[in-house]
């Protein structure tokens, strides 16, 4: 799987390697969903900050035995909030990575662009085997040695 920070910086490439391979996959949709992630995240992380800043605020009142309920309950509106962005998180990374699986690897510059008839051999040891009969296939051999039951 293709990291997002490089599909982010290489998105040209990206696109290029999935149009080589025929595909017809939205790189542009997985990046917005990754910046909808990263505000998600950054928003995420302040609203943790301030909750941890309110938590440090309500037990300095409460050591001075002063009223501290203004502050618990915007803590508490906070600690919502956090609990929101958290399922919003959780599914874009989901939808992320649902989509970053079907990101092809990119090939290298050399691969020629086309289907198996245009690849190339570049370099070969030994000669080709030639048979007077018809190979069997693994399934066959297996199937024929019963070494492997494929009717259960």
């Amino acid at each position: 799987m293709l990291d997002i920070k490089f599909i982010r910086e290489n998105q040209e490439l990206v696109r290029q390697s999935v149009k080589s391979r025929a595909l017809k996959l939205d790189i542009d949709g997985l990046i917005k969903i990754d910046d909808v992630r990263r505000k998600v995240l950054a928003e995420l992380e302040e609203l943790r900050s301030q909750r941890n800043k309110a938590n440090d605020e309500i037990g300095l009142l409460l050591k001075e035995k002063k009223d501290a309920k203004p502050k618990i309950s915007s803590m508490k509106e906070i600690s919502s909030r956090i609990n929101e962005l958290e399922g919003q998180l959780k599914e874009q990374e989901a939808e992320l990575n649902k989509l970053l699986l079907n990101i092809p690897n990119v090939p290298h510059p050399s691969i020629p662009v086309g289907d198996a008839s245009q690849n190339k051999v570049v370099r070969g040891w030994g000669k080709e085997k030639k048979f007077d009969f018809k190979p069997l296939t693994h399934i066959e051999l297996c199937q024929n040695l019963d070494i492997i039951d494929f009717n259960r």
